[in-house]
């Protein structure tokens, strides 16, 4: 193993030996621009189970100072696009995993700090992924739980910039 490296975000840097899945997918997101601002952290990632963190702060907020349930619904589209990734079909360069559905149901607000997403999938077949996912803040309390789907699909030309061999996390 190489000597772990730290980014300017605070991100660990993979060394050529670490580089597969997790690998590109923790380069994948660390470039994502609305990961940083939303300040989103990765915490596990297994084949079983996928969390992410993100921290209750201003850039999650509406204009009512509470949480913003698209902010929630990003935090769940990355962890459980992740855990779809983690446990498919996809190969980066080969093809590409996206979000088909996604449904979330917004059940408390959040108190603390900080919430996460835990996400597991329930089937992966070989072309679409089903994963539960659960968001829940510093005490435990769910905050959301949803229901996400994702599908392996041929690589595509990015709209704009981006790496045509990253997931579409």
């Amino acid at each position: 193993m190489t000597d772990e490296t730290i980014d300017d975000t605070g991100s660990h840097v993979l060394g050529a030996d670490e580089q597969g899945i997790e690998g590109k997918l923790r380069e994948a997101f660390g470039r994502t621009p609305l990961h940083q601002l939303l300040g989103f952290e990765f915490v596990q990632i297994e084949p079983e189970l996928v969390v992410v963190e993100m921290p209750v702060g201003d850039a999650a907020f509406n204009s009512s100072g509470n949480l913003h349930g698209g902010a929630i619904a990003t935090l769940i589209d990355v962890a459980a696009g992740t855990a779809a990734a983690r446990n498919s079909s996809f190969e980066p360069g080969k093809n590409t995993i996206v979000t088909a559905d996604m449904h979330v149901r917004y059940l408390g607000r959040a108190k603390g700090q900080k919430v996460r997403a835990e996400a597991r999938v329930l089937r992966s077949g070989r072309q679409l992924v089903i994963v539960e996912c659960r968001v829940l803040d510093d005490d435990g309390r769910m905050v959301a739980s949803a229901d996400f789907a994702s599908m392996v699909v041929p690589l595509r030309e990015p709209l704009r910039g981006g790496d045509r061999d990253a997931p579409d996390l």
